[in-house]
């Protein structure tokens, strides 16, 4: 009987385990699939965008002595071209946006605070506390990723006006905080409607870590993941919630 039990929760964590071998998988996929796509974006579509804008400039420049309003077409055919360029540069910044060459995650949520502001019209501000150091690209990614669909939750559903990004790194643990002050958040409506929250909860299960909603005073929502300080115990607890553990038995 023992042996059946044993061999019954032997198949099931292997199952398990090929289980979440898939599903990184998949994330990985999409991922690589995400970065090639912004890396062709930046060095092929924004490069040619440029590249016309600047002929633009020059016919401009050519135009405005003989034929003003001409060159005056020009001038806007230009302006449009540079902002072309440069939201397709946002979009592949957005598909691959840790580069470990440039401040790692805490350039990238910078940069994130300041196009959601620059497109979406609102106050979103970046600020980190401590000293963050993040060696596993992977990880910094699934982080990223968080944020950036908990501030597509506020700006979407929540419409809120004010974002707060933070990163904090203190006593061994890292934290991540969305706070907005929009109309609020609710996590079960939100499951039933899309996947976003599920996958964020996936990430953060992959980084070890938890995810918390809470609903702000008087308004608003944050979302925190955090990372470093959960321990095996409660990983297992969540992995296997009917499993009963064991007595223990204190040593006189």
């Amino acid at each position: 009987m023992f042996k059946k039990q044993r061999d019954s929760i032997r198949d099931r964590l292997a199952l398990l385990e090929r289980a979440q071998q898939l599903e990184r998988e998949i994330i990985n996929i999409r991922e690589r699939e995400q970065q090639r796509i912004g890396r062709d974006l930046h060095d092929g579509v924004c490069q040619y965008l440029a590249a016309i804008g600047f002929t633009a400039a020059l016919l401009k420049r050519d135009l405005e002595r003989e034929l003003p309003i001409l060159a005056e077409k020009a001038g806007e055919i230009s302006s449009l071209l540079q902002d072309a360029a440069k939201r397709t540069r946002d979009i592949a910044r957005g598909l691959s946006p840790v580069d470990r060459d440039e401040g790692g995650l805490e350039s990238a949520l910078d940069e994130l605070a300041s196009t959601t502001s620059r497109l979406a019209g609102i106050s979103c501000s970046f600020i980190c506390v401590g000293p963050v150091s993040i060696r596993d690209n992977a990880r910094a990614v699934h982080l990223f990723r968080i944020a950036q669909e908990a501030l597509s939750n506020a700006t979407k559903h929540g419409h809120a006006k004010a974002v707060v990004i933070a990163l904090e790194a203190c006593d061994g643990a890292l934290s991540l905080r969305v706070s907005d002050d929009g109309t609020g958040f609710d996590p079960t409506c939100s499951e039933r409607k899309g996947m976003g929250l599920n996958i964020m909860r996936y990430r953060a299960r992959m980084l070890a870590g938890t995810l918390e909603i809470q609903s702000n005073s008087p308004a608003g929502t944050t979302v925190t993941c955090t990372i470093g300080h959960r321990s095996m115990v409660e990983i297992g607890r969540e992995l296997f919630p009917n499993r009963r553990e064991p007595n223990r038995r204190s040593s006189s």
